[in-house]
């Protein structure tokens, strides 16, 4: 669908305003309303004010505050902000080739907020997502939560908990990829080996603190790695799991019943193979949809069935992009292939909203549009399973972060010279290389 700027001024022009008034109330209407909580309202009013939602509902159900800034939302679509619960936007790293096992390295202390891949994320209209370390290590490192407000720093992005700590999970994987030259192991079995050896020390670690009872003389040595997993063991902290084949994931399962801890499924390329097993153990995934065929041996039996089959059989299912596996700017299509492979409409965005932010533990916050959430949300130009959708608006806590009619941001949605330059935006003392080709090209036209 082509973009049109004369078509999408009345409503830029009104979201300019509201972008920075958030003091003031800001009622959206007219919109068909997709909450994921409830049925489609047809034309609904969401209004927002300090980053949360005040009220969602029927245009006569729901009392506009007299001081609120309206937007006439009229023939859009609006549904929450999109939750991706595995990504690598941001230029993120994990554990290095020293040791096959290495939960003490932190992708917070490797993100590149100015990347553009962070940017092309809001334009496919992500507002949180989960930024995780490679799937090259046993376990890889600990992921990050992240909302994707406008920043100049990670602490910008960050998620907190109640008790003040980041939010995120821990990135493990099984299967080829951590498969290699020792220290790494050369099979599957010493590959799960190596996991229980890792958590029984945990184990035993976690014991010594437990019976020194606060005692500073009895306290064993303080040890990064198996402190994080110390925070797995007590349900702190979620394992996200790269696995894809059926005897991969079972032996995830296995893994996760032997010591306790909560797992999410990631890929389960074979996750049709064994849904029963999956079902019975209560464990969600964290699918991927591609679309075309090659990559690792190991997924050879992919199916895009798989999110029918699994929803059949009881598993909460979300989708990931695995970005830059899979465009976050395409992220929608995830939800339409499903459907055309028949996952139901409900199930299809639910797995890109509410299920995601299960996934990640975060659902009393975002995933769908509730009164007291924050107010993440995104303004489609069509259903959000047609091919002829745009992402046009993207709003997180109440702020546009998103807006396809503003130049900039639409480089980043469609591509073009310049749409890759992360810092591009940020050169201020000089001259660059593109801006001197667009002043050529201003003076030959």
């Amino acid at each position: 669908m082509r973009f049109h700027p004369v078509r999408h001024a009345t409503l830029a022009a009104g979201f300019a305003l509201a972008a920075f008034s958030q003091e003031k109330p800001l009622a959206i209407s007219g919109a068909q309303i997709i909450p994921i909580s409830g049925e489609p309202i047809p034309r609904g009013v969401l209004v927002v004010q300090h980053g949360r939602i005040l009220a969602v509902g029927p245009a006569d159900a729901v009392k506009i505050p007299a001081d609120a800034d309206v937007i006439d939302a009229s023939g859009k679509i609006l549904m929450p902000g999109l939750v991706d619960s595995h990504s690598h936007i941001g230029a993120g790293t994990g554990g290095d080739g020293s040791a096959p096992i290495q939960p003490d390295a932190r992708v917070l202390d490797s993100l590149d907020v100015r990347d553009s891949s962070i940017q092309k994320a809001r334009a496919g209209g992500i507002t949180s997502v989960n930024v995780m370390p490679g799937s090259g290590h046993l376990i890889s490192g600990q992921t990050l939560y992240l909302k994707l407000r406008e920043a100049r720093t990670i602490d910008d992005l960050l998620i907190k908990l109640p008790d003040g700590t980041n939010a995120g999970g821990l990135k493990m994987a099984n299967g080829t990829n951590s498969i290699r030259a020792a220290p790494f192991p050369g099979t599957r079995a010493k590959s799960a080996a190596l996991v229980r050896e890792q958590y029984i020390k945990a184990q035993e670690y976690r014991d010594k603190i437990r019976r020194a009872n606060g005692d500073a003389e009895k306290m064993p040595p303080r040890d990064l790695a198996l402190e994080e997993l110390v925070e797995v063991l007590d349900g702190k902290r979620i394992v996200q799991n790269h696995t894809h084949r059926h005897d991969d994931i079972l032996t995830v399962l296995r893994l996760s019943r032997e010591f306790g801890f909560k797992v999410v499924l990631h890929h389960v390329s074979e996750g049709w193979k064994v849904a029963d097993e999956i079902a019975a153990a209560r464990v969600a995934c964290s699918v991927i949809m591609i679309d075309s065929p090659g990559g690792k041996l190991e997924t050879r039996d992919a199916d895009w069935r798989t999110p029918a089959i699994l929803e059949k059989a009881g598993v909460l299912v979300g989708f990931h992009t695995d970005d830059p596996i899979c465009d976050s700017r395409r992220f929608l299509r995830s939800a339409g292939l499903a459907v055309r492979a028949g996952m139901t409409r409900k199930g299809a965005l639910e797995a890109m909203t509410i299920a995601n932010a299960k996934i990640l533990g975060l659902e009393t916050r975002v995933g769908s549009l509730e009164s007291g959430k924050d107010a993440d949300f995104i303004l489609l130009s069509a259903d959000p399973l047609s091919v002829y959708a745009h992402v046009e608006q993207t709003w997180v806590e109440g702020r546009k972060v998103f807006d396809l009619s503003n130049p900039q941001d639409h480089l980043y949605a469609a591509g073009g010279a310049g749409a890759g330059d992360s810092r591009r935006a940020h050169l201020c003392c000089f001259t660059s290389a593109w801006d001197l080709i667009a002043a050529a090209n201003e003076g030959n036209q």
